[in-house]
């Protein structure tokens, strides 16, 4: 070709040179598309523009913007995947091989944007999301990215140190960027835009702009990608602004009913499912009892809402309507009473439907006329009614709802959560994101399903609502437990300066989390702390109590240190096999371990630490006391260490 150019023309000169600079681009792009490496997408300069981290994207869209965020797969493919997610979420890391499997079957079609939203409760998200942008400067994000999503469990700093030093990280700069919070605003901003697109949960995905919420099947990616691509063809990207501007549809505000804000309430109320018609999952996550009113307007709108949380939350979400025909509304109580009946003719659902969509029209003939619609003996529901054959049936709602303090309508209890009114999506579903932790770690740690995973949320609910009688004071603040020492085992010089009484229960996973924190503080305040432990077995951890009492016996001969690290070891290990095995391990004389396991006198001190608890207000694990001063759950070591330090220096 130079050869050629040296013979041409001024104007087959320019020619060649045009046609030099297209190959340029072109063999740029080709050599580059598809790659992981985001240090070699802004090193392609200005025809990676579209891809490049900290590089605006060209064809970009203002509701559902790529921006600077790391992206997988050809630049020019025809369908985008933007994808909000948490590195300490499960059901994001159920989600990664449907992604990556999507990338392979639609290979130059689909291409996938990360956009960081560490959800509150996740208490380890935020740091490792900075960590995988850390990474990215590097040239490794989506290396980084697998790492995390393997190790879900391990996400502290020393963990996210040894993954950057695994993938060859300049460790210098990896650690410069966490120090410096280089990464905290972009992540924000991903977590605002998540905000304003209403995806506030994870994973919350938008294809072309269509919100996807959830870890779906494959085949459920699949079908909106295949529906994306009759429209986009084998157009490239620069299709994506306008196929977002005709797919994205805006979450309503979330303002709750008569512009009230949503009850800040955090009690878990016993509402019992009872013989109640149930939509949904048998094997839920999350168990929402509603109580509603058929001539209800607000009960009405509800429905929509309902549906959209089920749809959002495949499989993990079940309805238990409870009847509640409040007294000004006169035909509320037939249609409640009409509506047991066509439970008992298996029929309740779509007679539920009618009732709601036809809330003006309920009188006698109009129920039996959508009885019959939906395949219901009328004739036998007018004799229900005329009898009043299920008003006891409505009143045990009634009565129930009048006991827990739900007066109006519609009432909802999400896993035992209150939440009252026509609420919007975004208000159900940060209630939904806050009770399922609890449900999933009930899961993994006894394997509960369905009804008896229900049952173990709502064990210690209150059975009733209190407000009518003055609620005791709070105790301020900065309240001063004094709390015994006693007989409980103890740890650390028993003149330290600082003494950390910790109420714990071997069964629940964020006690044996906690453990590590425990002992990083004992060894950064070597000879300043002791730790006194108490027992707090929680009633739906059915292996708690027994095992408290192997380790109280464990403590009669020396050995309750040891033996407390060996049942945090394996929390599914707490049967009396499992005892007698961690007492031969330790040398235990067992002999003695096993008269002391019914020593009725253990069982006491269990209870002795069960009532201090109540009193001082330790009513969940883990619950410690730092000379007196409450501390609340698996917290990280700096929330111990800031109020040390500050009883270290009076």
């Amino acid at each position: 070709m130079i050869e050629q150019m040296k013979t041409a023309g001024p104007r087959r000169w320019l020619a060649f040179l045009l046609l030099a600079f297209l190959v340029g681009v072109g063999g740029a792009t080709v050599a580059l598309a598809g790659q992981d490496d985001d240090a070699k997408q802004m090193r392609a300069g200005a025809s990676q523009a579209e891809e490049a981290p900290g590089v605006q994207f060209v064809n970009d869209s203002d509701l559902v913007p790529v921006g600077k965020s790391p992206i997988k797969g050809q630049k020019n493919a025809p369908v985008t995947i933007v994808a909000f997610e948490d590195f300490q979420c499960p059901f994001c890391a159920r989600v990664q091989p449907t992604l990556k499997q999507l990338l392979t079957d639609y290979k130059g079609k689909v291409r996938v944007v990360f956009k960081h939203n560490p959800l509150s409760f996740h208490k380890d998200a935020a740091l490792a999301a900075e960590a995988s942008m850390a990474a990215g400067e590097q040239g490794k994000f989506w290396q980084y990215h697998d790492l995390l999503f393997k190790n879900q469990k391990a996400l502290k700093r020393p963990d996210l140190e040894s993954y950057a030093k695994q993938l060859g990280l300049n460790m210098k700069r990896f650690n410069a960027a966490l120090d410096n919070g280089k990464f905290k605003k972009h992540i924000a901003d991903d977590q605002a835009l998540a905000n304003k697109t209403g995806a506030r949960g994870t994973p919350n995905f938008f294809i072309n702009g269509i919100k996807f919420v959830g870890a779906k099947p494959l085949a459920d990616f699949k079908k909106v990608i295949d529906d994306e691509l009759k429209v986009v063809g084998k157009k490239n990207a620069r299709v994506y602004k306008a196929r977002v501007a005709a797919n994205f549809q805006k979450d309503p505000p979330a303002a709750p009913r008569n512009n009230r804000p949503p009850s800040k309430d955090t009690t878990v109320y016993k509402v019992p499912v009872g013989d109640s018609p149930i939509l949904g999952s048998k094997n839920a996550l999350v168990t929402i009892v509603t109580f509603q009113d058929f001539q209800c307007p607000f009960c009405s709108r509800s429905q929509n809402t309902l549906r959209e949380i089920m749809l959002n939350n495949k499989g993990k979400i079940r309805i238990v309507f409870k009847h509640l025909p409040l007294p000004f509304h006169k035909e509320a109580m037939p249609a409640a009473q009409a509506a047991v009946e066509a439970q008992r003719q298996g029929k309740f659902w779509e007679f539920h439907d009618l009732l709601f969509q036809n809330q003006k029209a309920l009188g006698k003939e109009e129920l039996a006329a959508y009885a019959q619609r939906v395949g219901m003996d009328a004739n036998r529901m007018l004799y229900a009614l005329d009898q009043e054959t299920h008003l006891d049936r409505v009143k045990e709602d009634t009565e129930l709802a009048s006991k827990l303090g739900a007066r109006g309508t519609p009432h909802f209890f999400v896993n035992g959560r209150r939440l009252s009114g026509a609420q919007p999506v975004a208000s159900f579903q940060a209630l939904i994101d806050e009770t399922i932790a609890n449900a999933s770690a009930l899961i993994n740690t006894q394997g509960l399903r369905g009804d008896a995973l229900y049952e173990a949320i709502i064990a210690n609910g209150a059975e009733k609502f209190e407000a009518a009688a003055p609620a005791p004071a709070k105790p301020p603040a900065d309240t001063v437990h004094k709390i015994a020492v006693g007989k409980s085992p103890t740890k650390g010089p028993a003149r330290a300066k600082v003494t950390i009484t910790i109420f714990s229960n071997f069964q629940c996973p964020f006690c044996a989390r906690s453990t590590a924190t425990l002992k990083e503080l004992e060894k950064t305040y070597k000879g300043k702390i002791r730790f006194v432990f108490k027992n707090r077995p929680l009633p739906f951890h059915k292996d708690a109590r027994p095992a408290a009492i192997a380790a109280l016996a464990a403590h009669r001969q020396g050995k309750f240190w040891e033996f407390h690290d060996l049942l945090f070891q394996d929390r599914n290990a707490l049967k009396h096999d499992n005892f007698l095995d961690y007492a031969r391990k330790l040398k235990l004389n067992i002999r003695r371990f096993e008269k002391d396991l019914k020593d009725p006198a253990l069982e006491q001190l269990i209870k002795d630490d069960e009532a201090i608890a109540q009193t001082v207000g330790a009513s969940g694990t883990p619950t410690f006391y730092i000379n007196g001063r409450k501390l609340v759950g698996a917290q990280p070591a700096a929330a111990f260490e800031k109020i040390i330090d500050e009883e270290l220096a009076k």
